[in-house]
């Protein structure tokens, strides 16, 4: 993961980069560039999707899916792993290209731990900036939850909204179930997500 601080870019800056397998985001106006997710990474996003689609299609309350673009601002243009979104909120913050406008009811993120970055510092500490800073996105922007998922520990942490913050309201861990107020009825064993 690479950053560039010396100019501030915006969602048409993007246009102009190249399409070569990498991930562009632009978080307050600062470029963040991380390369094609390892696939357990993928895999745990595509597991975690699967069983909010499940629940989705049985609760017929909203839509989940993976890389999802979202443009909040020109200046804040992010791609999380995963999101679900209620059929109402859908309806009015999807744009013509297809991309949300506005903040979804929940936002998922796997973390991507590599060889390579565990021995780059630098990069450790650009996941750990950009990391921050979605966090600080998203409760501005109105996300109601945000996951943060670890594959290596096996573990979801949970941040709800509260007082116009995102709160971690709980940590769990491979032997606890998932379940979500915003989500009535959903249910399944964190374990299940990482295999």
């Amino acid at each position: 993961m690479s950053q560039t601080n010396q100019v501030r870019w915006t969602t048409a800056d993007l246009e102009l980069l190249p399409d070569n397998g990498d991930r562009y985001e632009i978080v307050d106006g600062e470029l963040f560039v991380t390369r094609a997710p390892h696939w357990k990474h993928q895999t745990t996003a595509d597991n975690i999707c699967t069983e909010l689609k499940l629940w989705s299609r049985q609760s017929n309350l909203g839509e989940a899916v993976t890389g999802a673009g979202i443009i909040f601002t020109d200046a804040d243009n992010v791609i999380p792993d995963v999101v679900w979104i209620s059929n109402e909120r859908l309806a009015s913050v999807l744009d013509d290209a297809g991309h949300l406008t506005a903040a979804p009811e929940l936002v998922v993120e796997v973390l991507s731990p590599g060889e390579e970055n565990e021995r780059r510092d630098a990069l450790r500490q650009a996941a750990l900036r950009l990391r921050s800073c979605k966090l600080k996105l998203y409760a501005t922007q109105g996300v109601r939850e945000y996951w943060i998922v670890d594959r290596l520990l096996q573990q979801i942490q949970i941040y709800r909204r509260e007082q116009a913050r995102l709160v971690l309201a709980a940590t769990l861990f491979s032997s606890d179930n998932l379940s979500s107020p915003l989500l009535p009825g959903f249910n399944c064993p964190v374990a299940s997500l990482f295999t």
